[in-house]
This record gives C-alpha cells, sequence and structure tokens, in this order.
C-alpha cells in the first residue's frame, strides 16, 4: 500500500471517529442554584440524579441577581429565581424562556420588623427604612403591600442591600424593616426575635420561575426535559422526608438544625408547568410592576413563555 492510500485512510478514520467521539461526550447541564430552592441538595438528598444520561455542573448564588446575571450572559443553562426577578431579565431581553415554575407556602416570604417593633401594618412604617433589591421578592412585596394600603411607594425609604447585608443590618438598627424569604426568615425570627408584619398571602403569588437560557434549550432539550422530571420526584421525597432532609440540608448549608426545621417543615415546594394559571400569574405581576413604576415598560410574558416542557412533569 502507497503512502497517499495510507494517509487517505487515515484521514478517513479520524473523520469517522471524530463524531463518535463528540457524541460520546457527556451532556453537562449548567444549574444556578440558591439557598431559598436548594435544588442540589434536594435531588442529592433523594437519590433521583442516579443514572442520569449527563451531568450536573451546580453553580450556587445567595439571591435572584445573580442568578439572573449568569442565564444572561450563558453562564447557565437553568436558574432558579422568584417571579419578578425574572420578568425584570426578560424585560431586557435577556435570552431566557420560563420553562417551569415552582410553589410554595406564601408565609415563606415576609416582610420582618425587630421584635421590639410597635408597627402592626405596613401604615405604620411612614418614613422608615425598608431594605430591597431590584427585581427581587423584596422589592415586589413591599411595593404590593404600599398598594394594598393605599399608599404610595415612597411612603417608605428603600434601602438598596442584598439580602446577605440586609441580614446583618436589620439587628443592627441599621434598616427598620426587612422583607426577604427563608432561610432568612427563620434565622432571624430564631434568633432575634424578629416577627413578621406581613407575608406574600393574599398579596402576591410568590412563583418561583425555572428559567432557561433560549439557547440551550435545543442543545439541551433532552436533558433538561429529563431533569424536570427528576427534580419533581426529589421534591416529593422531601415532602414526605421533612425532619431527615431538613437535618441534612442544615450540615450541608452550615444552617442551625432549628432553622432548617423550622423552614422545611412548612415550606411545602412542588414544582410544575407553566399551567394557565402562572402564565395568568406572571402577566399580572409584569402590570403590577409597570404601574408601580418598577419596570419601564409593558411586557407581554406570553413572548417569554415555553411551555413544550410541560410533559416532563406528568
Amino acid at each position: 500500500m502507497n503512502l497517499t492510500r495510507l494517509f487517505r485512510r487515515s484521514l478517513a478514520a479520524l473523520a469517522i471517529a471524530a463524531p463518535l467521539a463528540q457524541a460520546a461526550d457527556p451532556t453537562v447541564l449548567r444549574i444556578g442554584d440558591q439557598n431559598y430552592y436548594n435544588v442540589r441538595a434536594s435531588v442529592e438528598a433523594s437519590g433521583v440524579l442516579e443514572g442520569a444520561p449527563y451531568t450536573v455542573d451546580w453553580k450556587h448564588f445567595q439571591s435572584a441577581a445573580p442568578v439572573a446575571e449568569a442565564l444572561e450572559a450563558g453562564a447557565v443553562d437553568l436558574g432558579f429565581l422568584g417571579d419578578s426577578g425574572f420578568i425584570f431579565l426578560a424585560a431586557k431581553g435577556a435570552p431566557v424562556k420560563l420553562i417551569g415554575v415552582s410553589r410554595q407556602n406564601p408565609d415563606t416570604i415576609a416582610l420582618l420588623v425587630p421584635k421590639d417593633s410597635t408597627a402592626k401594618s405596613i401604615e405604620d412604617l411612614k418614613g422608615k427604612k425598608v431594605a430591597y433589591w431590584p427585581g427581587a421578592w423584596s422589592q415586589q412585596l413591599t411595593l404590593r403591600a404600599l398598594e394594598k394600603a393605599g399608599l404610595p411607594h415612597d411612603y417608605v425609604e428603600f434601602v438598596k442591600l442584598m439580602p446577605i447585608d440586609a441580614a446583618a443590618a436589620f439587628p443592627r438598627g441599621s434598616i427598620d424593616a426587612f422583607p426577604v424569604w427563608e432561610p432568612y426568615i427563620s434565622q432571624q425570627t430564631l434568633f432575634s426575635g424578629a416577627k413578621p408584619l406581613l407575608t406574600a398571602r393574599d398579596l402576591m403569588p410568590g412563583l418561583s420561575s425555572i428559567a432557561a437560557n433560549a439557547d440551550s434549550i435545543e442543545p439541551k432539550r433532552a436533558a433538561i426535559a429529563d431533569f424536570l422530571g427528576r427534580l419533581q420526584k426529589a421534591r416529593a421525597w422531601v415532602e414526605a422526608n421533612k425532619e431527615t432532609y431538613a437535618d441534612l440540608w442544615a450540615k450541608k448549608a452550615n444552617l442551625d438544625q432549628s432553622v432548617s426545621r423550622n423552614w422545611i417543615g412548612h415550606a411545602n415546594m412542588t414544582v410544575g408547568p407553566v399551567d394557565e394559571s402562572a402564565a395568568r400569574d406572571y402577566q399580572e405581576t409584569a402590570d403590577f410592576l409597570v404601574e408601580t413604576g418598577a419596570l419601564a415598560k409593558k411586557l407581554d410574558t406570553s413572548s417569554i413563555v415555553d411551555t413544550s416542557f410541560s410533559k416532563s412533569f406528568e
């Protein structure tokens, strides 16, 4: 065999082997998680990822804002964040889609006041310093409470603080009210005697977004669909094993066991498709944010909803 023919055969073999090697490369799902959702902890504790035909690269964040940034930049394929956080992100024109929702006890989102506060309602916070973060539930909760009471949104003094910074400022008296979610609520109520002035109940849907970077959907569709089904099983496992899971989560997140048990005991988290009710809630939330001036212009949320993963939750 001459060298030319041998060279051609070698090239042909490489051409065949290359796509086979590429096909063999496992899919990697990059998932943005935060403490409130404890997605990683729930799927690992329940063991639902065993046998998954892909690997998961977990990215941990302390709040919605960095999750949103990661989704926009394409640094994660999936991210978990509140409804308002997702809406603000989509309104910027970020390449994201809502592919599922998470529901939870609305009392796991609350506006806290110090134990010695005389405030009984939002009306008692006139001129008081209230923490918030743009696009987060903290902003939406306070604005909705003010609207329901017929008060302008400048009735209180908003202080821009990330949750971890607000958690430190609150006991020192640097802020007068702390709108936040779990596990901050349990930490503040159990250890500093903070009191919920109001919660999201009857004020806002408190839906959470399972968001996808739009460019990741088609290349990783099968893996995403499979993961959503496994996540639903993980949530069901947590509900059936609350104390066991709470104790595991306490160790993993370096939380006090009493905090974890208090929170998980009434979290009641579930995941599901973007059904008609959820789609309506997202549009109403977007409209509310426009009415209050928090969002610059009207957003048609139907343009950012992808219902093609609905069967993944069946």
